[in-house]
């Protein structure tokens, strides 16, 4: 079977999407250990340039920046199509050749002109105007960030977007929230997974389960829709109660101006650090000095992979219970409102007075990984996917 994955984002660019379009191809080129099983055939096709990435080091051709003609011909010699959120030409070329597509949803894009499903300049959940055909209200969030006229161009572009995502063979949807969302036909759910090898993960280090001064971090971007600033209110209203502790701001990213900003008039130097972008051992060392890791999103994220990266080391979370990132973490950690800073604030601080939530909460986060987010249950049932429908052609 020849499978060609589609991702726009691709390595070295670094991201969820990259993570996982990278496990799969991995995992999908490897010989399958049943014969009765359908050997594949990967190609990698994404409009992210190599830079200093190795491409020798995938174990499946690579194709970068293809034209139309060369994505035409690529999709023309496919079995079967695996498209990494909804791409417009991908989806279009692959309709045109009557070839079957998969669409792995890991954004909003089929039914929302951003993709991300807030509502602009006020930054709230979109209660769904794109799918309810309210096109001028999506016209005038997108013009928030743009001008009228791209604004338009991006929001009729929706339209074949989303058509296209209803003639899909199969829909894949990273969560239960997902596919309730997107609302697409022939919709299958496929959690994330990663290594669930424990002898490869990083467990918290005795010197993040035993200071007594408590460390809270947040690993990510520094978007808007992270909610980073919720977590700085809750951090102001803790200190306000003479609660020790320290806030480790591991990443960057746009609003990192703003994020600073805030830090300095709310006098936190002394407590709030900005490690700035880390990869490797740097990266690994910052997070593993963590107590606990909080993601205060404001957005219905679709998955929450960096919360499965950290429960699978066993580390507590505390996270929004918003989307597919509620559904994740699960009973496996702490959860509060979105956008709820005092709740925030009273959930650090009982972790704080509670030391034992810590290795207890943690201890169940890593078994919810391995029993539900391993990457061979995840490469498994995209192979078992799209065999199924090899056979059906």
């Amino acid at each position: 079977m020849k499978l060609l994955l589609y991702s726009h984002a691709f390595p070295p660019t670094v991201g969820g999407i990259e993570t996982i379009v990278s496990s799969l191809a991995r995992g999908l080129s490897k010989s399958p250990e049943s014969g009765n099983t359908t050997k594949i055939d990967v190609t990698i096709v994404t409009q992210t340039p190599a830079g200093n990435f190795d491409d020798a080091s995938t174990p499946c051709p690579i194709v970068r920046q293809p034209g139309f003609f060369a994505l035409a011909q690529l999709v023309r010699t496919a079995d079967i199509v695996h498209i990494a959120n909804a791409a417009l030409l991908p989806m279009f070329l692959s309709w045109l050749r009557r070839k079957p597509y998969v669409i792995e949803h890991h954004g909003y894009q089929a039914i929302c002109p951003n993709g991300v499903l807030l509502l602009q300049p006020q930054s709230t959940v979109c209660p769904g105007h794109f799918q309810a055909a309210h096109y001028r209200e999506c016209i005038n969030c997108e013009s928030q960030g743009m001008s009228r006229f791209r604004a338009c161009t991006s929001t009729l572009l929706n339209i074949p977007r989303h058509a296209l995502a209803k003639r899909a063979a199969t829909n894949i949807a990273v969560s239960c929230h997902v596919a309730k969302r997107i609302a697409l036909p022939r919709t299958a759910v496929i959690y994330h997974g990663l290594e669930c090898d424990a002898s490869k993960t990083i467990a918290p280090s005795a010197r993040a389960t035993l200071s007594a001064k408590k460390r809270f971090g947040y690993v990510g971007r520094f978007v808007p829709e992270k909610g980073i600033p919720v977590l700085l209110d809750a951090a102001q209203q803790l200190r306000k109660q003479r609660q020790d502790f320290e806030i480790i701001l591991v990443g960057d990213g746009p609003q990192r101006p703003q994020i600073e900003d805030l830090i300095r008039r709310a006098r936190a130097e002394d407590y709030v650090t900005i490690t700035g972008f880390l990869t490797g051992e740097k990266l690994a060392g910052a997070v593993n000095s963590l107590d606990v890791v909080v993601m205060p999103s404001t957005w219905e994220e679709t998955a929450g992979l960096a919360a499965i990266e950290q429960m699978a080391r066993g580390r507590l979370v505390i996270a929004s219970d918003i989307g597919g990132l509620g559904e994740i973490v699960g009973e496996a950690g702490l959860k509060f409102p979105a956008g709820d800073a005092s709740r925030l604030s009273d959930l650090m601080s009982s972790v704080i007075q509670d030391n034992t939530q810590i290795s207890g909460l943690g201890a169940i986060a890593r078994q919810r990984s391995q029993s539900m987010f391993c990457e061979d249950r995840m490469i498994d049932e995209h192979r078992a996917a799209y065999a199924k429908l090899h056979r059906q052609q």
